[in-house]
Order: structure tokens, then C-alpha cells, then sequence
């Protein structure tokens, strides 16, 4: 019989939906280019502007404000990098201020692209979050000056699932005439976002995070926000994105965005359940236990716990050999042997911050998953501890 395989790493990325696969199928028949004058092209380019609809519909934005970018990680540096900008003839935001404001819990494709900039002599500075991963919002406050021109926050954290009141930052930032960005890949397609009641002058989102398909990405520009082009090169996206549009990828994304607003608030009820039932098993099955991020501002999908006496690398191996996939943190960082930046942002040691696994669920997790999880984590977790020289002199298995 073979092994029951179970995907817990949907923050990683997603599988594609039935329905994103049918929708892929049938649009590789439309290979004309968009910006072509024939009819080859006039369909390519009716579908993509059908789909850029779809998307701005979704999250609650006009289509004119949707650029279709390669990834969400091209978005975020793309609404960073503006502020490199130094050419007398352009009118994008650097003009308005030169130094940025982000948290030390974001992605790596912030934190690389931030000190990037202070490379080239960018003022960057990184505001301290809480315990749950919270950010200070006094702090941030007194971290303004009339030098701060951008303040960027991301929705949803990737590793703890914690949540920000975002709608409260973009306030801050707007009241001192300050523009905000926030990295939303995580929160899209799980918890809804409305780009008008946030007030966020840029937001970022990508398609494989809700079961789409990967390299196809969006950037959401206010209207009226002057903007700098982070590839140059051509027309496309209205002269903001060079290079010809990702076709498939973009029909792709349309359709994951349909599903997304037709399951996503049923989904989120259910996962919600499935996180309960399963922190409390582990709360039950396991001690020397710590649970990671918010307790309640937090993604319903998404449970980090670190386990004294037991690495999570080889937490994952051995649970990938029952045929269980989880994380021990951010994918785009899991080549390294560093501990979480997250984590220790948080205040978590860095013995911890090791110890540490990221399991979070998706559309296809039953109840099944949970109890498969439950039964055989205990076991993984005894099995390291009996291993580990400092946690046997502890008395402790």
C-alpha cells in the first residue's frame, strides 16, 4: 500500500487548483503576443485585460492600478528600489523622501533588497516587533522624519502567521505624507483585502501562494502615485513592467483569484477548526513546547511551535519519511543553516528558533491530515530527544 502523503506547506507554495489546471490547459492554445495588432495577439490581449479586471475586482482596486509582474518577490523590490532612483527627468516617489521605513520580521526579498539600497547609500531602518511578532506602533511613530519616504509592512507573516493592523500603519504614514507599501502574498486569498480601506499606496500579492501558478506576480499602484520602472525595456503594463506579458501564467492567476473568492471565507472558517484541534494535540502529546506568533491576530491556516531538545531540520526529515511535509520556516531562506530571523526578532533563543517547524494548511487538509500529524509527530519528537546528549541529562525524553 503506498504511504498517505500529506502537504502541510502551503505558505511555501500551493498546489494547483482542479480548476487552474483546466483554465492552463485550455490557454495554451493562446500563444499570440498581447501586444501584437493581429488576432492572435487581440485575443491574448483581451484575456490578460480580462483577467487584470478579475484581480483589481478582487482586491477591491481599478484595473488601470495592476501591474503583472514575474513574482511577488519582483513586486517587493520594485516598490522599494524605487527610492534609488536619481534622474532629473523622473517623477517617482524617491523625490518625496529618501529614507524607508520596514520591520525586521518581512520577507527576504525585503530585507535583501533594503540592504541592497543602504549599499547605494539609502537610509533604511528596521522597527522592532513584540513577542507575538507584533510591530510597535509607537515606536515606528518616533522612528519618522521628514527624511522618511516610504514605510513598508508586511500583512501576514510567512513563518508565524502573524497579522498587522495595517489599515493603522497606512494612517501613520499618510497623516506625515508618507507613502505605504505592504507585502500581502501571505494574507491574499486567505483573509480579505480591500486596497481602497486599507489606503495602501502599493500592495503586493502572487498567484502560487493561492493556488495558482508560479512566476506570475502583481504589483497594485494607487492611482495617481508617480512610479519609477524597476525593468525598463518596453511598453507593457503601461510602460511600468518591460518584457511580454506572461500570458498563461496571468490566465492562470484569474482563475485562482475566481476560486479564492468563491472558497476562501468557508476555508478560513474550516482551517481554523484544524489549527485548534491541532495545537491542542500537540499542547496534549508533547511538553517542552512553544507556540510562535499571535494567539489571535494570526493567519488561520498557519502553527509554528518550537520543541526543546529536537532541530527542526531533522524534525522535517523524519516527518518527510512518514510522507508528511512541513517547513521550519521561510522558504526562500531554507538553504541556510542560520536560525530564524523571525523568530529571534521575537525574542526566541536561537536553540529555539532551531528547534522550530511551520506547518501550514490548506484547501485540501482534512481532519485525517491533523490526526496522521498527531499520531506520529510524538513519536518524531521522542525518537531526536532520545538523540540528544544535553536533553538526556536533563532527565527528559
Amino acid at each position: 500500500m503506498a504511504k498517505r502523503k500529506i502537504y502541510l506547506d502551503h505558505n511555501a507554495t500551493t498546489p494547483l487548483h482542479p480548476e487552474v489546471k483546466k483554465a492552463l490547459k485550455k490557454a495554451m492554445e493562446v500563444f499570440g503576443n498581447p501586444s501584437s495588432l493581429h488576432s492572435f495577439g487581440r485575443e491574448a490581449r483581451r484575456l490578460v485585460e480580462q483577467v487584470r479586471g478579475e484581480v483589481a475586482s478582487f482586491i477591491g482596486a481599478a484595473p488601470e492600478e495592476v501591474i503583472f509582474v514575474g513574482s511577488g518577490s519582483e513586486a517587493n523590490n520594485t516598490a522599494l528600489s524605487i527610492f534609488t532612483c536619481s534622474s532629473s527627468k523622473c517623477t517617482c516617489t524617491a523625490k518625496g523622501g529618501t529614507r524607508i521605513i520596514t520591520t525586521s520580521i518581512e520577507h527576504p526579498c525585503i530585507l535583501e533588497t533594503s540592504k541592497c539600497l543602504q549599499d547605494r547609500g539609502t537610509k533604511v531602518s528596521f522597527l522592532e516587533v513584540d513577542q507575538y511578532g507584533k510591530i510597535k506602533i509607537e515606536k515606528l511613530k518616533s522612528m519618522i522624519s521628514d527624511e522618511t519616504g516610504l514605510i513598508s509592512v508586511m500583512m501576514a507573516n510567512n513563518e508565524i502567521g502573524t497579522t498587522q493592523d495595517i489599515k493603522a500603519v497606512a494612517k501613520i504614514a499618510h497623516a506625515r505624507g508618507i507613502l505605504f507599501h505592504t507585502d500581502a502574498v501571505q494574507a491574499v486569498g486567505k483573509i480579505p483585502v480591500d486596497v481602497k480601506d486599507l489606503d495602501a499606496d502599493f500592495l503586493t500579492l502572487s498567484a502560487h501562494k493561492i493556488y495558482g501558478p508560479k512566476g506570475i506576480g502583481v504589483l497594485y499602484v494607487k492611482k495617481g502615485i508617480p512610479f519609477c520602472s524597476l525593468i525598463h525595456g518596453g511598453h507593457q503594463e503601461q510602460g511600468r513592467r518591460a518584457g511580454t506579458e506572461n500570458t498563461l501564467g496571468i490566465i492562470g492567476l484569474g482563475k485562482a483569484v475566481q476560486m479564492r473568492a468563491k472558497e476562501m471565507g468557508e476555508e478560513e472558517k474550516r482551517l481554523l477548526k484544524l489549527k485548534t484541534i491541532l495545537k491542542n494535540g500537540i499542547e496534549e502529546k508533547i511538553s517542552n513546547i512553544q507556540f510562535n506568533g499571535h494567539p489571535r491576530d494570526c493567519l488561520t491556516n498557519t502553527l509554528n511551535v518550537s520543541f526543546e531538545g529536537a532541530e527542526g531540520e531533522a524534525i522535517l526529515l523524519y516527518l518527510d519519511l512518514e510522507g508528511i511535509a512541513v517547513s521550519t520556516g521561510s522558504a526562500c531562506a531554507s538553504g541556510s543553516l542560520d536560525p530564524s530571523h523571525v523568530l529571534l526578532a521575537t525574542g526566541v533563543s536561537a536553540e529555539r528558533a532551531h528547534g522550530s517547524i511551520r506547518i501550514s494548511m490548506g484547501r485540501d487538509n482534512t481532519i485525517k491530515d491533523v490526526e496522521c500529524l498527531l499520531d506520529k509527530l510524538p513519536k518524531v519528537i521522542k525518537k531526536i530527544r532520545g538523540m540528544s546528549t544535553s536533553y538526556i541529562k536533563k532527565g527528559e525524553r
